[in-house]
């Protein structure tokens, strides 16, 4: 069997049946990653050797008929802002020392290795995630495998590009603003922002309720049922959730004809690419022809960019403040923009941001008694020029400043999921997102199974 095009789901049910091996599945994704991450990027580290001992070993129990869980033997990558036991954290960051201990597995890594997915190594991140793009002095330039002039986006654009160029069929990435929904978008694959402590995290993010950890894959199932590992407890999380009720892999097959659904193509106040637009009310047109009660409203924000900014730069000053002396010198330019402005606000404006945060998160809730779903664009743009921080000749000043329909929904926590809509006139790749009331992860997983069954979409 040719599982170069095969889902999660799909690589599972093959090795049931024997038809596919973890073993032959993990060694295409290696030879995809020999063939393609070159011209990509999207891999800092590659461990062909433990990755086939993994493979092996899965192989042994789906022979024995006893895997250890719905994702055993997949072929699946980590985002370098995940510690894993045996591998370098570097985050992108020249700052911190490769030769030191590294024997701890957060718990996504953790909870990967317990369900057996087989972890082919580490993807690239711009340093510290502190971006909407994927680069840094330490790795380069991670490009997108729609077009390898374009940038994959961030900062989980290496777990993007990884998925959509069929180098593993799945990985994890993170989202403090945007970065799991942004370089899903742009590449063309789903990419899901849970409920805040759906996923637990350690270390504790310096950004604070802004972070999330994210699914990524090829389809919605996929994403189901990763979020059914991922979602496992871990103490190390104060503010991770309970277990969820019921699993996501058959939530995602909840009926959501006949739900309330607001669409705003531009929050009421984002400028919007024409072509982006159209490929995006298109398959709202369809939603609502499959059964969605469909309004075209906005939620009633104005950007809440400014709160959201303080919020972020802070986050990255305590952050760095905890860097070696010197470190100045050898972090990202933009990076050492965002530490400079996160040293002058004071507590009183954390605060006040906080704040403003928190209204936000109040004002959606009332929204959602009305609206059962939000969809939106996932971004306003598609991929452009690799290499840049914001689009070339756009004037814009920083990668908020292009990202405006991912970040509210940070501040808000509330889950989130960019899945492929269509693609441009030039084959790039175009998201649609969709927004639930926190801890609605299920609705959101489902209604984004009913795009997915009514516009069928390969990003390969």
């Amino acid at each position: 069997m040719n599982d170069a095009k095969l889902t999660a789901s799909e690589l599972v049910a093959a090795y049931a049946t024997g038809e596919l091996s973890p073993v032959e599945a993990t060694q295409n994704a290696l030879q995809v990653i020999a063939e393609r991450d070159e011209e990509c990027n999207a891999f800092c580290l590659v461990d062909e050797e433990g990755a086939l001992e993994q493979a092996k070993a899965s192989e042994i129990r789906w022979r024995d008929g006893n895997p250890i869980g719905w994702l055993d033997g997949v072929p699946t990558s980590i985002k370098d802002m995940f510690l894993s036991q045996g591998w370098p954290t570097l985050r992108g960051s020249r700052c911190i020392d490769k030769d030191q201990h590294w024997d701890v597995d957060s718990p996504v890594t953790a909870r990967l290795r317990e369900n057996g997915l087989v972890l082919l190594g580490k993807t690239t991140t711009p340093e510290l995630g502190w971006k909407g793009v994927t680069d840094n002095t330490l790795t380069g330039i991670t490009r997108n495998p729609a077009d390898p002039t374009r940038t994959s986006g961030g900062s989980s654009g290496g777990s993007a590009a990884a998925v959509a160029a069929g180098m593993g069929e799945l990985s994890v990435g993170t989202d403090g603003g945007g970065s799991v929904r942004i370089p899903a978008s742009f590449c063309g694959i789903v990419g899901m922002k849970p409920t805040h402590g759906r996923i637990p995290l350690y270390p504790a993010s310096p950004f604070g309720a802004l972070a999330h950890a994210g699914p990524m894959a090829r389809s919605v199932d996929d994403t189901a049922l990763l979020l059914d590992v991922l979602s496992l407890p871990d103490h190390r999380d104060p503010a991770a959730l309970a277990p969820p009720i019921g699993t996501f892999r058959e939530a995602v097959r909840r009926d959501v004809r006949g739900l309330r659904a607001a669409f705003s193509p531009d929050l009421g106040y984002v400028d919007v690419d024409p072509e982006v637009a159209a490929i995006v009310r298109a398959a709202v047109t369809a939603l609502s022809e499959a059964g969605l009660h469909i309004e075209e409203i906005d939620p009633g924000f104005s950007d809440p960019k400014d709160a959201f900014d303080i919020l972020w730069s802070t986050g990255a000053a305590k952050w760095l403040d905890s860097f070696p002396s010197g470190s100045e010198t050898k972090i990202d330019p933009g990076l050492r923009r965002v530490w400079e402005q996160g040293r002058t606000f004071s507590a009183s404006d954390y605060l006040g941001a906080n704040a403003e945060r928190a209204a936000l998160g109040i004002l959606m809730g009332e929204f959602h008694t009305r609206h059962d779903i939000l969809i939106t664009p996932t971004m306003p743009i598609p991929a452009f020029e690799a290499g840049h921080d914001v689009p070339p000749g756009s004037g814009l000043s920083g990668w908020p400043d292009w990202t405006p329909f991912t970040y509210p929904f940070n501040m808000t926590q509330q889950p989130a999921i960019s899945i492929p809509a269509g693609q441009t006139s030039t084959g790039l790749p175009v998201g649609l997102q969709l927004v639930g009331p926190r801890h609605s992860d299920d609705l959101v997983l489902a209604v984004a199974k009913l795009l997915e069954e009514i516009r069928p979409w390969s990003p390969r």
